[in-house]
């Protein structure tokens, strides 16, 4: 739709950076923290473990002053469950409470919102020894944590995300490091863990209604526009399949408290649906999300499966290929661009996705990572000019100003990442961030902050509230 006249970002618009504990704080063993399933996890032969990564948790501060510097209305980081319970229960560490007191009591004397994102990928290796997500256990694991969160850091804490990027860790489980390869009947299994998670996240929301009554929270899946190939009928029925399978099953969820039903009747089809227990959809109404967080990098294209082995395609990150047969086959969008790992860059699907999530659930929405992975060079004089990643956000940002127009209540843009951080399954050498952290994949080097272009651009954005883009 073109619009005469463009309205502006919400002057109390959140602008912010994201992060994530394993992949920025190092100090994976300091001061009574626990394994996690991330730090027991294999790494891809010739990238960096996550046991330094940009070492946050020792120059928080530091980067703290970078970021109010840069201008950031939010920081959107998460906590690491294994320093607040290292075991996953019991115990609770007072030095990982003091840590996040500490972090958060920093931001805010330098006007940073906090959001924070309460599981990310990172389980306690002890929970995972008892079935993770598979034992109906971790549930009550997780409420647990949940409630400790709330009562040492909801008076300061106004926005909580539940869990990242749920829908990844079931479809693409194996490349994040989060799933279990010895399970059985791994489909199946993991939709089972998806269950156990959507219910630990309903208690978690109700919870933080009660406890926090002046916060608010919300789930934080990778959501994204799914293109048919084209408009043969059979393309757009896989296009809609793959939606309800990778979209909506979680936001139905979360926000209607049921499950959506073309995706029900995959899993029934597939012979994967979960066993629910009595209450179980009871406690899924119960949690009411305030808002929708959400992740963005690209959309996907799909087409009719075939029903052979041309259905699994990589349409985006080089190491995920989609498609299943009788249900969807991926493809490439011959009309975009992709970047040096070999994602499709689609600032305009940003734009239709968020008119999607809008239209489907009215609910304000808060844009958590969105960025571009490149292999950044520091240039004689500490210079990183990463015009290429201005330029990505740039187009993004144009894009979210036009949802804006077009009537969707956007809160807050939080890009992946405020500073350059270990990749899930790339390493350190894919970097993302606004500040350059001078390490690469083994040689530590002296973890140096340095300033990309980048940094100057978007201090430039926020200080315009997005008029100078």
């Amino acid at each position: 739709m073109y619009h005469k006249f463009i309205k502006p970002f919400p002057k109390d618009f959140l602008w912010g950076a994201s992060t994530s504990a394993y992949q920025v704080e190092g100090a994976w063993n300091e001061d009574g923290k626990g394994p996690s399933v991330i730090d027991m996890g294999k790494h891809p032969e010739g990238t960096s473990d996550f046991k330094v990564a940009s070492d946050h948790y020792h120059r928080y501060k530091e980067d703290i002053a970078l970021f109010a510097e840069m201008g950031l209305k939010a920081y959107r980081f998460s906590i690491a469950w294994t320093r607040i319970y290292p075991k996953g229960t019991g115990e609770i560490n007072e030095k990982g409470i003091a840590f996040y007191n500490d972090l958060i009591n920093e931001l805010l004397s330098h006007n940073i919102e906090p959001i924070v994102t309460m599981y990310h990928f990172d389980l306690p290796y002890a929970l995972q020894e008892k079935g993770g997500w598979s034992n109906r256990e971790t549930v009550d694991a997780y409420e647990n944590y949940a409630k400790t969160l709330f009562k040492y850091f909801g008076d300061r804490v106004k926005y909580w995300l539940t869990i990242n990027e749920q829908n990844m860790m079931i479809l693409y489980g194996a490349v994040l490091g989060t799933f279990d390869s010895k399970i059985e009947n791994p489909q199946k299994e993991l939709y089972q863990q998806n269950h156990h998670m959507l219910l630990a996240q309903a208690k978690a929301m109700k919870l933080c209604h009660e406890m926090c009554p002046n916060a608010k929270i919300g789930p934080a899946p990778n959501i994204i526009s799914i293109y048919p190939a084209s408009s043969k009928p059979e393309d757009v029925i896989a296009a809609s399949n793959f939606s309800s399978i990778r979209n909506w099953l979680y936001l139905d969820a979360a926000v209607f408290g049921r499950y959506n039903s073309i995706a029900w009747s995959y899993l029934e089809e597939k012979g994967y649906t979960p066993i629910i227990q009595e209450g179980d959809m009871e406690i899924l109404k119960n949690g009411k999300p305030d808002f929708i967080a959400f992740n963005y990098y690209s959309t996907s294209t799909v087409a009719e499966s075939k029903n052979d082995s041309s259905n699994k395609n990589s349409t985006g990150d080089q190491q995920i290929a989609i498609g299943e047969p009788g249900v969807y086959r991926g493809v490439s969008n011959p009309y975009l661009e992709k970047t040096q790992f070999g994602w499709e860059i689609d600032p305009i699907g940003f734009r239709n996705t968020l008119r999607e999530i809008n239209e489907r659930y009215n609910l304000p929405l808060l844009v958590t990572e969105n960025g571009l992975g490149a292999y950044d060079k520091l240039e004689e004089g500490d210079v990183v000019n990463d015009d290429y990643r201005i330029d990505f956000l740039r187009k993004h940002i144009e894009q979210a100003k036009l949802a804006i127009t077009d009537g969707v209540n956007l809160i807050g843009y939080c890009p992946w990442s405020a500073i350059d951080l270990v990749s899930t399954h790339q390493g350190f050498s894919k970097r993302y961030g606004f500040i350059y952290v001078n390490r690469d994949e083994f040689d530590l080097k002296d973890l140096r902050r340095i300033k990309k272009k980048s940094f100057y651009w978007y201090k430039d954005v926020i200080e315009s509230n997005g008029e100078k883009i």
